[in-house]
């Protein structure tokens, strides 16, 4: 079955080729089809297209449905071409003619892009709670270990004085930035694309303002051509946002699996969170951040991907959008994936405490010692030409105790600053307000 059936059949092969992965990913849409369908109908109701007993007849069927749905009993059957004509049949099988009229003022292209915006903020909230998960596990570790020192690099080189305060609270705050861009995305998404129809609206006086209150939207893509070129640009900013936690996880597992290695040696997991070899009995790999690292180096491509697919693409609908499926889809599973594991790991980390007393780190401590010279009433000049001096000599015996007060320093983390940056960014999604909208719509 199609929406769009004629008096013809495809060729089977054209059939294989263009339906493509949708029935498998479209499984993915299959209770949003059905929550836009509710709104749909109400509306139809409200402008006179659908009668009140109509409505009594499609709104429990399609509850029923979406209750399919979620318990992953729904099926895309042999022939049906996608997961919009499927609720369509299932409709029209259970309640005979009225089930064909829920079409009425829609497109399947207005159909997808309510399926794909309703599934994405759903998407979007987990993923914004899975950070905010691992952000704070960071937090409870940065307390725990704030006044364990660590070396600070530049260039790979030993620099300055770090501590595991700082490394782990930087990754916090970094996962704020994450969750920032991540709420603009959202707030993009979070509009009713629904009336655009095939992307330049309809004859029928369809209230879409309705349809945006009902479905828990912010407020309407107004423009309909605007509302279908939606398609593929929701897709791209959020492949930026998903590629935006990637670099801030990449670097964190990057971080990981060099502090595990013998000749850092900062950091430990029990034995049960890493790998063995086949030939060295000795090995205890660290896949599972290596494994991170790579899923968020793919994930970084992720724009360049979405970019090639849609970029030359003139304005209206084109078949070319079925692919971001494809490609979007796996990159939020794997996304998801990475801050649950990421999360799970870091909460056995073991931490070494006694880094610093190896004299490989002394030199650590020569920008101290400059600035304790400063301090003294010593020229910044002077002092930094004498303390070198003394490491050219072999005579540097720095102190080496860490006075650092200023926002953001080892002493001075601000984690209930960063935690509540966390939190704010976190209310300004409004996601109850959209769950009890769709909550409502659910209600017999």
């Amino acid at each position: 079955m199609k929406l769009w059936q004629k008096n013809y059949s495809v060729h089977a092969d054209i059939e294989r080729f263009t339906v493509g992965r949708d029935r498998e990913l479209d499984l993915l849409l299959a209770k949003y089809d059905v929550l836009g369908s509710l709104a749909h109908i109400r509306m139809l109701t409200h402008i006179g297209l659908l009668t009140a007993a109509e409505l009594q007849q499609l709104a429990p069927a399609l509850r029923r449905i979406y209750q399919q749905a979620k318990a992953g009993a729904f099926v895309i059957e042999p022939g049906v071409e996608d997961v919009h004509s499927q609720v369509e049949l299932m409709l029209t099988r259970e309640l005979g003619e009225v089930g064909k009229k829920i079409h009425a003022g829609r497109s399947r292209n207005d159909q997808v892009l309510v399926d794909l915006r309703l599934f994405f903020r759903a998407e979007i909230q987990e993923i914004a709670e899975l950070t905010r998960d691992l952000g704070t596990q960071l937090l409870t570790l940065a307390e725990q270990y704030k006044t364990v020192l660590l070396p600070g690099y530049t260039h790979l080189q030993v620099a300055m004085v770090s501590s595991f305060g700082l490394w782990f609270s930087a990754y916090t705050e970094s996962l704020t930035d994450d969750l920032q861009l991540l709420q603009s995305v959202y707030s993009i998404i979070n509009r009713n694309p629904l009336g655009s129809a095939a992307g330049y609206g309809s004859s029928f006086p369809l209230d879409r303002r309705m349809t945006t209150e009902l479905l828990g939207f912010e407020e309407l893509n107004y423009n309909v051509v605007h509302a279908q070129m939606g398609r593929g640009k929701s897709e791209l900013f959020l492949a930026f946002a998903l590629a935006g936690l990637g670099s801030t996880l990449g670097k964190l597992a990057m971080d990981v699996t060099l502090y595990m290695n013998q000749n850092f040696g900062f950091i430990h997991f029990p034995d049960e969170l890493t790998t063995g070899s086949s030939i060295m009995p000795h090995k205890k790999n660290p896949d599972v951040f290596e494994l991170i690292r790579a899923r968020c180096n793919q994930l970084q491509s992720l724009p360049a991907q979405v970019s090639q697919l849609t970029g030359t693409l003139p304005s209206g609908y084109h078949r070319d959008f079925q692919l971001l499926k494809e490609q979007v889809f796996p990159a939020i599973e794997s996304m998801k994936s990475c801050l649950r594991i990421a999360t799970f790991a870091l909460s056995q980390i073991q931490i070494r405490t006694d880094i610093l007393e190896d004299d490989k780190y002394l030199y650590l401590f020569s920008v101290e010692e400059v600035n304790r010279m400063v301090l003294a009433g010593v020229p910044f000049r002077d002092a930094y030409r004498q303390v070198g001096a003394d490491i050219a000599k072999g005579t540097f015996q720095p102190e080496k105790a860490i006075a650092h007060t200023h926002d953001g320093s080892i002493g001075n983390l601000c984690l209930p600053e960063i935690q509540a940056r966390q939190d704010a960014i976190l209310d300004a999604f409004h996601f109850a307000k959209a769950q009890g909208k769709l909550a409502a719509l659910l209600e017999a």
